[in-house]
C-alpha cells in the first residue's frame, strides 16, 4: 500500500503488494519490484526492490552472495 504524503512521479511501474513508508518520493520512471518495502526515496529511473528495497543490482549482488556461502557452508560440513 501507499502511506500517506508519499509522491509518485510520472511513469512509475509498481508490482503487485509494494509497500510504501510516510513521506516518500518515488521519481519518475522508477521501477519497483512486488512485494518490496521502501522506507527512502527512489531517483528517477532506477529499478528497486528487496525488503528494505534498495537499487536491485544491489539486492541481487547479495542474493548471489548468499547463494554461495549457503554452497560453501554445505559443502563443507560434510553432508553435502
Amino acid at each position: 500500500g501507499i502511506s500517506g504524503s508519499v509522491v509518485v512521479g510520472d511513469g512509475v511501474t509498481m508490482g503487485g503488494g509494494v509497500g510504501l513508508a510516510d513521506h516518500l518520493t518515488i521519481g519518475p520512471g522508477a521501477k519497483l519490484a512486488a512485494r518490496s518495502g521502501f522506507m527512502s526515496n527512489v531517483p528517477a529511473g532506477e529499478i528497486w526492490g528487496g525488503y528494505p528495497a534498495q537499487p536491485m543490482a544491489e539486492a541481487m549482488r547479495e542474493i548471489a552472495m548468499l547463494r554461495k556461502l549457503a554452497r560453501t557452508r554445505k559443502q563443507g560440513d560434510g553432508n553435502g
